[in-house]
């Protein structure tokens, strides 16, 4: 397991781009952000969201 811990990140380029690729699997401009981002940084997020969870990002709760 990796380092866990806190902070923020900005959306850059990287993030958008990745976030244009995702499949339209829900209409949720700031879910979709949020698994970009985790994608982009290699991270995994933390939801019980169901939508979130449609997507080939890793995820636990």
């Amino acid at each position: 397991m990796g380092v866990i811990g806190i902070g923020r990140i900005g959306v850059d380029q990287r993030h958008i781009e990745t976030f244009n690729s995702l499949p339209l699997l829900h209409r949720d401009p700031f879910d979709g952000i949020i698994i970009a981002t985790a994608l982009s940084e290699g991270m995994t997020i933390i939801t019980g969201d169901e939508n979130i969870q449609k997507y080939d990002v890793p995820w636990v709760w």
